[in-house]
């Protein structure tokens, strides 16, 4: 059985924990797509963890890693976070990277900082991990597959091709050093030596998996609204974050996913540009932001305070639809236990008109939140294991929220450990 578990709005809805927590049901674990530009904070008996590229099932022993052919690669960063987790006494995880995965470029990383650097107050807030640059050499069919690591020839040939087109736009559009073909070859051979013992036909190795019954988990990164085609564009990330992707970044049948958990937050949170809706500002912000997640509201991979809003029903409806979500995840909604009542955008006013369905990013920059307030619990309710345990407004609120998400929440995130989860 294949199961995706995804992010319903904009990323940071906690999915590194269901999927830690989900992982030790599974037989396998799937990043199928995304690079270390966002990360999913784990706290479990080895201690707290942020990872970046390694799929969240790393940590139990009967599990397989696998970073799939959608994913951008970067491999110095992938042996560093290996290293790392055994450092922190975790036992050595099974790791399977895809022969088919594009590689990241040292030279990616440079064109994200020198072009977010080139447009100044127009930038787009990206983490300068190199993944805009990453996805377009990939489909501008210039980028480079683990495979072609293995063929030193063509390589070469390949290198200096590369470096010959980069250094006329280094050397005139941003006024930076030129890259060396021999010192990048040199590093190419270094990826080569350091990947060498992951690499696989993972797109095989899963076939085999499915035929002989294996539970399966695909882990998305971000969320539906920074999706591509299907987000806030041009505020979005590079590759989908969308479960249907999983079947092409993983090389799997599309119908083999019969399970999408959707994850979604009981409030909102956003790193980096774009129009945010429900969003907040002031001491409320401030508040919720010291007070949300286990560690305050600040971005896995850059530290950035998050930008912080009200749950908002019409992105997060649209977020499941567009994920085909068969089942929610709602987390975090321990944090709401301060307030004396809770606001909810249920829909979006845009020109003197007021939609439930989520628009298109020209129209959601002129939308401005229809909000309806439901009475807090006032108080403390992690340690709840049973659902019935919980306050009536915290049900009540639960309840609202499934019937504007028109999707069955199954589970829900009381804490940040692993087992403070209540299964309804």
């Amino acid at each position: 059985m294949v199961r995706a578990i995804v992010g319903a709005n904009w990323g940071d809805e906690g999915k590194g924990k269901i999927t830690d927590m989900l992982a030790k049901e599974s037989d396998i674990i799937i990043r199928f797509q995304g690079g270390s530009n966002a990360g999913h904070t784990i706290i479990n008996n080895y201690g707290r963890f942020a990872l970046h590229l390694l799929p969240s099932g790393v940590f139990y022993q009967h599990t397989t890693s696998i970073i799939g052919n959608g994913v951008a690669l970067n491999i110095p960063y992938l042996v560093k976070e290996i290293q790392s987790l055994v450092d922190q006494g975790v036992p050595m995880p099974k790791i399977l990277v895809s022969d088919r995965a594009q590689i990241l470029m040292p030279y990616h990383i440079l064109f994200d900082a020198y072009e977010e650097e080139r447009l100044g107050g127009k930038s787009f807030g990206s983490t300068k991990s190199g993944i805009a640059p990453f996805y377009s050499d990939k489909y501008a069919k210039i980028g480079f597959q683990v495979s072609e690591l293995f063929e030193e020839d063509s390589l070469r040939e390949k290198v200096n091709r590369i470096c010959e087109m980069k250094n006329v736009m280094l050397e005139h559009l941003y006024h930076k050093p030129l890259l060396d073909p021999e010192e990048l070859f040199r590093t190419m051979l270094e990826y080569r030596d350091m990947v060498a013992p992951y690499v696989c036909d993972t797109s095989k190795y899963l076939y085999d998996a499915i035929k002989a019954g294996k539970n399966i988990l695909l882990e998305g990164q971000l969320g539906s609204l920074k999706d591509p085609d299907h987000g806030i564009y041009p505020m979005v990330t590079s590759s989908s974050t969308l479960a249907a992707y999983g079947a092409i970044g993983a090389g799997i049948p599309p119908y083999e996913i019969r399970r999408i958990t959707t994850v979604v937050k009981a409030y909102s949170s956003a790193v980096g540009a774009g129009a945010f809706v429900s969003e907040i500002f002031g001491e409320e912000a401030d508040e919720l932001r010291k007070r949300g997640g286990d560690h305050g509201e600040f971005g896995a991979t850059t530290g950035r305070p998050r930008r912080m809003g009200w749950f908002d029903a019409v992105a997060t409806r649209y977020g499941c639809r567009i994920q085909g979500a068969t089942e929610a995840a709602l987390t975090v909604l321990d944090v709401l236990g301060y307030l004396d009542e809770i606001p909810v955008c249920v829909g979006y006013e845009i020109d003197g008109q007021v939609t439930k369905d989520f628009p298109t990013t020209g129209k959601l920059e002129k939308a401005k939140p229809v909000l309806v307030k439901l009475p807090g619990w006032k108080c403390d309710i992690r340690g709840i294991r049973k659902y019935e345990d919980l306050p009536e407004n915290c049900r009540n609120y639960i309840e609202f929220i499934e019937k504007e998400i028109e999707t069955p929440i199954t589970m829900v995130s009381n804490g940040p450990e692993r087992e403070e989860i209540i299964y309804r």
